[in-house]
Protein backbone atom coordinates (compact mmCIF):
# COMPACT_ATOMS: atom_id res chain seq x y z
CA UNK A 1 0.00 0.00 0.00
CA UNK A 2 2.72 2.32 1.12
CA UNK A 3 4.58 1.84 -2.34
CA UNK A 4 1.48 2.25 -4.36
CA UNK A 5 1.13 5.23 -2.80
CA UNK A 6 4.17 6.78 -3.42
CA UNK A 7 4.47 5.65 -7.06
CA UNK A 8 0.94 6.49 -7.77
CA UNK A 9 0.74 8.30 -11.39
CA UNK A 10 0.49 11.90 -10.68
CA UNK A 11 -3.23 13.10 -11.04
CA UNK A 12 -4.22 10.38 -9.05
CA UNK A 13 -7.02 11.47 -6.62
CA UNK A 14 -6.72 8.84 -4.06
CA UNK A 15 -3.42 9.91 -3.54
CA UNK A 16 -4.44 13.08 -3.32
CA UNK A 17 -7.17 12.93 -1.33
CA UNK A 18 -4.37 11.37 1.25
CA UNK A 19 -2.26 13.80 1.22
CA UNK A 20 -5.13 16.58 2.26
CA UNK A 21 -5.59 14.71 4.92
CA UNK A 22 -2.31 14.33 5.85
CA UNK A 23 -1.78 18.03 5.02
CA UNK A 24 -4.38 19.03 7.88
CA UNK A 25 -1.98 17.40 10.48
CA UNK A 26 0.95 18.53 8.99
CA UNK A 27 -1.07 21.93 9.14
CA UNK A 28 -1.36 21.66 13.16
CA UNK A 29 2.28 21.00 13.41
CA UNK A 30 2.69 24.24 10.94
CA UNK A 31 0.45 25.95 13.45
CA UNK A 32 3.26 24.91 16.56
CA UNK A 33 6.32 26.36 14.59
CA UNK A 34 5.21 29.43 13.83
CA UNK A 35 3.94 30.08 17.67
CA UNK A 36 7.15 29.03 18.95
CA UNK A 37 9.97 29.61 16.23
CA UNK A 38 10.37 33.16 17.00
CA UNK A 39 9.91 32.54 20.95
CA UNK A 40 12.63 29.84 21.04
CA UNK A 41 14.96 32.20 18.97
CA UNK A 42 13.71 35.20 21.39
CA UNK A 43 14.69 32.80 24.23
CA UNK A 44 18.41 31.59 23.22
CA UNK A 45 18.51 35.22 22.58
CA UNK A 46 17.95 36.06 25.82
CA UNK A 47 20.10 33.85 27.08
CA UNK A 48 23.13 34.80 25.07
CA UNK A 49 22.87 38.06 25.75
CA UNK A 50 22.36 37.55 29.62
CA UNK A 51 25.81 34.63 29.81
CA UNK A 52 28.17 37.51 27.87
CA UNK A 53 27.13 39.84 30.45
CA UNK A 54 27.39 37.53 33.24
CA UNK A 55 24.07 37.44 34.73
CA UNK A 56 21.90 34.45 35.43
CA UNK A 57 20.02 33.16 32.46
CA UNK A 58 16.83 34.32 31.35
CA UNK A 59 15.19 31.43 30.54
CA UNK A 60 16.07 27.80 32.36
CA UNK A 61 12.86 25.90 31.52
CA UNK A 62 12.47 23.55 29.02
CA UNK A 63 11.11 25.36 25.41
CA UNK A 64 10.75 23.68 22.19
CA UNK A 65 8.46 22.31 19.85
CA UNK A 66 7.19 19.23 21.66
CA UNK A 67 7.80 20.69 25.56
CA UNK A 68 5.34 21.89 26.91
CA UNK A 69 2.70 20.87 25.64
CA UNK A 70 0.23 23.14 24.12
CA UNK A 71 -2.09 24.98 26.35
CA UNK A 72 -4.85 28.29 25.97
CA UNK A 73 -2.89 31.37 26.75
CA UNK A 74 -5.30 32.81 29.00
CA UNK A 75 -5.82 29.99 31.28
CA UNK A 76 -3.46 27.52 30.91
CA UNK A 77 -6.03 24.91 30.05
CA UNK A 78 -3.86 22.10 28.16
CA UNK A 79 -5.25 20.95 25.09
CA UNK A 80 -6.31 17.61 24.49
CA UNK A 81 -6.28 15.65 21.61
CA UNK A 82 -10.15 15.36 20.99
CA UNK A 83 -9.50 19.03 20.92
CA UNK A 84 -6.24 19.37 18.79
CA UNK A 85 -8.31 17.94 15.98
CA UNK A 86 -7.48 19.81 12.71
CA UNK A 87 -10.41 22.20 11.66
CA UNK A 88 -13.18 19.62 13.19
CA UNK A 89 -12.27 20.93 16.97
CA UNK A 90 -12.27 24.31 16.50
CA UNK A 91 -15.71 24.15 14.97
CA UNK A 92 -16.78 21.83 17.69
CA UNK A 93 -15.91 24.29 19.90
CA UNK A 94 -17.30 27.50 18.66
CA UNK A 95 -13.74 28.68 18.19
CA UNK A 96 -13.51 28.65 21.90
CA UNK A 97 -11.60 27.66 24.52
CA UNK A 98 -13.48 24.43 26.15
CA UNK A 99 -12.43 25.56 29.65
CA UNK A 100 -12.48 29.60 30.09
CA UNK A 101 -14.38 30.46 26.45
CA UNK A 102 -11.79 32.98 25.07
CA UNK A 103 -12.02 32.87 21.80
CA UNK A 104 -9.25 31.10 19.62
CA UNK A 105 -7.46 32.51 17.25
CA UNK A 106 -9.29 31.39 13.39
CA UNK A 107 -5.50 31.55 11.97
CA UNK A 108 -5.31 28.03 13.31
CA UNK A 109 -7.61 26.33 10.73
CA UNK A 110 -6.75 28.60 8.71
CA UNK A 111 -3.17 27.06 8.51
CA UNK A 112 -4.61 23.91 8.16
CA UNK A 113 -6.95 24.39 5.52
CA UNK A 114 -4.48 25.72 3.58
CA UNK A 115 -1.97 23.19 4.10
CA UNK A 116 -4.58 20.45 3.76
CA UNK A 117 -5.78 22.37 0.71
CA UNK A 118 -1.94 23.00 -0.78
CA UNK A 119 -1.12 19.30 -0.10
CA UNK A 120 -3.76 17.70 -2.24
CA UNK A 121 -3.52 19.59 -5.06
CA UNK A 122 0.64 18.89 -5.07
CA UNK A 123 0.03 15.58 -5.10
CA UNK A 124 -2.55 15.74 -7.96
CA UNK A 125 -0.44 17.97 -9.77
CA UNK A 126 3.23 16.61 -9.49
CA UNK A 127 2.31 13.06 -8.23
CA UNK A 128 3.32 10.86 -5.02
CA UNK A 129 7.12 10.31 -6.03
CA UNK A 130 10.09 12.32 -5.55
CA UNK A 131 8.83 15.51 -7.01
CA UNK A 132 5.57 15.29 -5.14
CA UNK A 133 6.72 14.20 -1.47
CA UNK A 134 9.18 17.48 -2.76
CA UNK A 135 6.64 19.67 -3.55
CA UNK A 136 5.07 19.11 -0.06
CA UNK A 137 8.51 19.90 1.83
CA UNK A 138 8.61 23.41 -0.38
CA UNK A 139 5.39 24.34 0.95
CA UNK A 140 5.43 23.30 4.31
CA UNK A 141 8.43 25.22 4.59
CA UNK A 142 7.12 28.17 2.58
CA UNK A 143 3.90 28.42 5.12
CA UNK A 144 5.69 28.88 8.39
CA UNK A 145 7.71 31.08 6.59
CA UNK A 146 5.37 32.80 5.38
CA UNK A 147 2.95 33.39 8.87
CA UNK A 148 6.20 34.16 10.91
CA UNK A 149 7.36 37.15 9.23
CA UNK A 150 4.01 38.48 8.99
CA UNK A 151 4.09 38.16 12.74
CA UNK A 152 7.79 39.02 13.02
CA UNK A 153 9.15 40.41 10.30
CA UNK A 154 11.67 37.45 10.41
CA UNK A 155 12.89 34.51 8.08
CA UNK A 156 14.58 32.26 10.67
CA UNK A 157 17.35 30.36 9.44
CA UNK A 158 16.28 27.11 10.88
CA UNK A 159 13.65 27.06 7.71
CA UNK A 160 15.44 29.22 5.09
CA UNK A 161 18.70 27.15 5.19
CA UNK A 162 17.15 23.89 4.82
CA UNK A 163 14.56 25.05 2.27
CA UNK A 164 18.14 26.12 0.45
CA UNK A 165 19.89 22.73 0.85
CA UNK A 166 16.90 20.46 0.14
CA UNK A 167 16.58 22.45 -3.27
CA UNK A 168 20.44 21.31 -3.89
CA UNK A 169 19.58 17.83 -2.91
CA UNK A 170 16.31 17.36 -4.55
CA UNK A 171 17.62 18.97 -7.89
CA UNK A 172 21.05 16.18 -7.81
CA UNK A 173 19.08 14.68 -10.86
CA UNK A 174 16.98 17.00 -12.05
CA UNK A 175 13.66 16.40 -10.20
CA UNK A 176 12.60 20.32 -11.00
CA UNK A 177 15.81 21.63 -12.63
CA UNK A 178 19.11 20.63 -13.79
CA UNK A 179 21.31 20.84 -10.55
CA UNK A 180 24.11 23.62 -12.43
CA UNK A 181 20.62 25.81 -13.23
CA UNK A 182 20.04 25.23 -9.23
CA UNK A 183 23.30 26.07 -7.90
CA UNK A 184 23.34 29.54 -10.16
CA UNK A 185 19.89 30.11 -9.27
CA UNK A 186 20.79 29.79 -5.64
CA UNK A 187 23.60 32.03 -6.05
CA UNK A 188 21.90 34.57 -8.27
CA UNK A 189 18.44 34.47 -5.82
CA UNK A 190 20.57 35.89 -2.88
CA UNK A 191 23.54 38.55 -4.95
CA UNK A 192 20.36 40.01 -6.59
CA UNK A 193 18.64 40.98 -3.60
CA UNK A 194 22.06 41.47 -2.15
CA UNK A 195 22.97 44.04 -4.82
CA UNK A 196 19.25 45.93 -4.87
CA UNK A 197 19.31 46.21 -0.97
CA UNK A 198 22.76 47.96 -0.97
CA UNK A 199 21.93 50.25 -3.60
CA UNK A 200 18.80 51.39 -1.55
CA UNK A 201 20.41 51.78 1.20
CA UNK A 202 23.40 54.10 -0.42
CA UNK A 203 20.43 55.81 -1.84
CA UNK A 204 17.72 56.49 0.95
CA UNK A 205 19.93 55.71 4.18
CA UNK A 206 17.81 52.90 4.92
CA UNK A 207 16.93 49.03 4.78
CA UNK A 208 14.58 48.49 2.67
CA UNK A 209 14.70 44.45 2.83
CA UNK A 210 16.84 41.75 5.61
CA UNK A 211 18.66 39.47 4.89
CA UNK A 212 16.40 36.58 5.07
CA UNK A 213 14.76 37.53 2.03
CA UNK A 214 17.83 37.43 0.16
CA UNK A 215 18.27 33.77 1.90
CA UNK A 216 14.24 32.51 1.13
CA UNK A 217 15.15 33.78 -3.23
CA UNK A 218 18.52 31.73 -2.81
CA UNK A 219 16.59 29.22 -1.08
CA UNK A 220 13.65 29.19 -3.88
CA UNK A 221 16.51 30.19 -6.70
CA UNK A 222 17.69 26.50 -5.79
CA UNK A 223 14.64 24.77 -6.19
CA UNK A 224 13.32 26.40 -9.42
CA UNK A 225 16.67 27.38 -10.83
CA UNK A 226 17.65 30.76 -12.21
CA UNK A 227 15.38 31.15 -14.59
CA UNK A 228 12.28 31.21 -12.66
CA UNK A 229 14.13 34.42 -10.79
CA UNK A 230 13.25 36.77 -12.68
CA UNK A 231 9.15 35.83 -12.28
CA UNK A 232 9.68 35.40 -8.60
CA UNK A 233 10.64 38.67 -7.91
CA UNK A 234 8.20 40.27 -10.79
CA UNK A 235 5.26 38.27 -8.99
CA UNK A 236 6.77 38.77 -5.77
CA UNK A 237 7.12 42.58 -6.11
CA UNK A 238 3.10 43.33 -7.89
CA UNK A 239 1.77 41.46 -5.10
CA UNK A 240 3.42 43.19 -2.72
CA UNK A 241 2.84 46.60 -4.00
CA UNK A 242 -0.99 45.58 -4.42
CA UNK A 243 -1.40 44.54 -1.17
CA UNK A 244 1.04 47.55 0.36
CA UNK A 245 -1.09 50.29 -1.25
CA UNK A 246 -4.39 47.90 0.22
CA UNK A 247 -3.31 48.46 3.56
CA UNK A 248 -2.53 52.22 3.25
CA UNK A 249 -5.81 53.06 1.44
CA UNK A 250 -8.07 50.78 3.99
CA UNK A 251 -6.10 50.15 6.66
CA UNK A 252 -4.28 53.35 7.65
CA UNK A 253 -1.15 50.78 7.84
CA UNK A 254 1.48 54.15 8.02
CA UNK A 255 3.84 54.57 4.73
CA UNK A 256 6.57 54.28 7.04
CA UNK A 257 5.67 50.94 8.76
CA UNK A 258 7.99 48.04 7.42
CA UNK A 259 5.66 45.61 5.61
CA UNK A 260 7.12 42.26 5.24
CA UNK A 261 8.40 40.88 1.99
CA UNK A 262 8.65 37.18 2.61
CA UNK A 263 5.32 36.68 2.47
CA UNK A 264 5.33 37.53 -1.15
CA UNK A 265 8.37 35.82 -2.07
CA UNK A 266 6.53 32.41 -0.81
CA UNK A 267 3.48 33.05 -2.47
CA UNK A 268 5.69 33.68 -5.82
CA UNK A 269 7.50 30.62 -5.61
CA UNK A 270 4.53 28.59 -5.31
CA UNK A 271 2.80 29.83 -8.15
CA UNK A 272 6.68 29.64 -10.12
CA UNK A 273 6.67 26.23 -9.19
CA UNK A 274 3.23 25.41 -10.46
CA UNK A 275 3.12 27.80 -13.25
CA UNK A 276 6.49 28.81 -13.82
CA UNK A 277 7.42 27.38 -16.56
CA UNK A 278 4.08 28.66 -19.12
CA UNK A 279 4.61 31.73 -17.77
CA UNK A 280 8.13 32.14 -18.90
CA UNK A 281 7.03 30.66 -22.99
CA UNK A 282 3.95 33.07 -22.69
CA UNK A 283 5.92 36.21 -21.43
CA UNK A 284 9.54 35.86 -22.06
CA UNK A 285 9.10 33.81 -25.37
CA UNK A 286 11.35 30.92 -23.94
CA UNK A 287 10.85 28.09 -26.34
CA UNK A 288 8.30 24.99 -25.79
Amino acid sequence: MLESFLFAAPGNILPAAVAGLFGLLIGSFLNVVIHRLPKMMQRESDNYVAHESGKPLAHTDRYNLTVPRSACPHCGHQITALENIPIVSYLFLGGKCSKCKAPISPRYPVVEFITGTLSAFLVWRFGSGLAGLAALAFAYLLIAMTFIDADTQLLPDDLTFPLLWCGLLVNLNGTFVPLRDAVIGAAGGYLSLWAIYWLFKLATGKEGMGYGDFKLLAALGAWLGWTMLPVIVLLSSLVGAVVGIALIVFTKHGRDNPIPFGPYLAAAGLIALLYGKPIVQAYLGFPH
